[in-house]
């Protein structure tokens, strides 16, 4: 069993070996949705990963029910960290780096989360995480032309139109952040392949559906890569 408590949403998952069985995204996963899941499914072990503070009830049935991970910067991984500071990679992104090793072992591998943030992560040929980069995400943008401003509305990326040029000030704000990300990430995708051969680049996230075809660049679409490095996690400790 997986906990992944994100920045947007929580997500409790079960993996019978290399097969997710049961996937469910939420605002908050209480005490009542972990016990459903727990009566469903015959759990042995489980891993938690948060950048928030969990609910207390919540690691304590798991840690009644199963032989708990808690997921921390000390835990042993299937591959190697050079960050710089490993300390202050997010937990998240380390479980994103493991996930995508796993799906492309021995390639170069760049994988994308576009989320709440829009974050590259890299891991090498030989399962070495690099680094990578990190931006507001596309609701984030928006957030931030509404807020900071006083007359710009805010929009959604479900808002998004498909004219390049805005002619009107919906248009020009759903043009400028959307397009501008797309051609962020093929920025970022373009360097990536001038110094890595042979790349594969994954796509993940939630707003990865509407960004997969205004993307030029050729990406793989990959859900929940998070979850399958948790899960890979799990089966390394074990």
């Amino acid at each position: 069993m997986i906990l992944d408590i994100g920045n947007t949403l929580q997500k409790i998952a079960v993996f019978n070996n290399d097969d997710e069985v049961y996937c469910q995204s939420c605002p908050f996963v209480t005490k009542e949705i972990l016990l459903s899941v727990l009566n469903q499914y015959a759990t042995k072990y489980s891993i938690v990963s948060t950048v928030a503070k969990p609910d207390e009830q919540v690691i304590e049935l798991l840690k009644t029910n199963t032989r708990m991970i808690h997921f921390t910067h000390q835990t042993k991984l299937p591959i190697t960290i050079l960050y710089d500071n490993s300390a202050s990679l997010g937990l998240d992104r380390i479980a994103n780096a493991v996930g995508a090793a796993i799906l492309f072992p021995d390639q170069n591998v760049l994988s994308i989360q576009a989320g709440t943030c829009l974050v590259f992560d890299f891991v090498n040929e030989r399962k070495e995480y690099i680094g990578g980069s990190i931006s507001p995400g596309m609701n984030m943008r928006f957030e931030a032309l509404h807020e900071k401003t006083k007359n710009l509305p805010l929009l959604r990326v479900e808002d998004y139109c498909s004219n390049f040029l805005g002619t009107y000030t919906f248009g020009s704000i759903s043009s400028g952040v959307v397009n501008g990300i797309c051609y962020e990430i093929d920025g970022f995708i373009e360097e990536y392949q001038a110094k890595f051969k042979n790349l594969i680049v994954l796509l993940t996230g939630g707003d990865a559906v509407y960004l997969q075809k205004l993307i030029k660049n050729t990406t793989f679409a990959a859900s929940n890569v998070v979850l399958k490095g948790l899960n890979e996690i799990i089966k390394f400790n074990v």
